[in-house]
């Protein structure tokens, strides 16, 4: 899938990625592929959804 981080959180590590249609799925910074536990908000990703705790979180996220 394909979305925007819509906010995240330096200190706690944790952040939503935002898609086109308004979806919002929350996200940890252990899951940004590229190793680095940081990210822009604004920055356009592609994530895979993972079923978590009941609901759908980002994984397998990627740097576009």
């Amino acid at each position: 899938m394909r979305g925007t981080v819509s906010q995240f959180d330096d200190v706690k590590g944790l952040g939503v990625i935002t898609t086109a249609d308004g979806r919002a799925f929350p996200f940890h910074c252990i899951e940004i592929a590229d190793g680095t536990r940081t990210i822009e908000a604004g920055q356009v990703v592609t994530f895979r959804p993972l079923p978590r705790f009941g609901a759908f979180q980002a994984g397998a996220i990627d740097k576009i």
